[in-house]
């Protein structure tokens, strides 16, 4: 019998459960005027899969999705109906000058996208003593410094 358990463990199929997605709540920010773009967002959400519940508040141009999908695959699906979309609370990573400021980056952002808050911008004061000291030394005389 050695030989034939031997065998069977060639012979034998093993299914691989892929991971399910983990439930998630996705809100999304969509520029929508009429009820025509309200239900042509809703329609093309709808018809994902692992959608459980879609909310659609039109006067806060906001989408919530919860389900077992992928936020970046719900923000792509509401783009393909022709609407303006981005994260709801998020914003991406590149346009923020501090991403790591405090209440800025946050563990549940999708991948590239930061919370928009004001500490993540320069404030107008914290410019201004750069642009001082760039105005200090005059590009006409290079000898001339407004400093001495």
């Amino acid at each position: 019998m050695g030989a034939l358990d031997y065998l069977s463990n060639f012979c034998t199929v093993t299914s691989i459960r892929s991971k399910r997605k983990p439930m998630q709540t996705v809100e999304i920010k969509v520029k929508m005027d009429c009820d025509g773009c309200e239900r042509r967002v809703k329609n093309a959400v709808n018809k994902m899969r692992g959608i459980k519940s879609v909310e659609v508040n039109r006067k806060q141009s906001r989408v919530k999705v919860s389900g077992y999908v992928d936020p970046n695959k719900v923000l792509k699906r509401i783009k393909s109906t022709g609407k303006i979309a981005e994260f709801w609370p998020y914003i991406p990573q590149h346009l923020v000058y501090y991403p790591y400021a405090a209440q800025v980056y946050d563990k549940r952002a999708p991948a590239g996208y930061v919370r928009n808050v004001v500490q993540a911008f320069p404030s107008s004061s914290s410019a201004v003593p750069e642009e001082r000291i760039i105005s200090m030394f005059s590009d006409d005389n290079v000898n001339a410094c407004s400093i001495m």
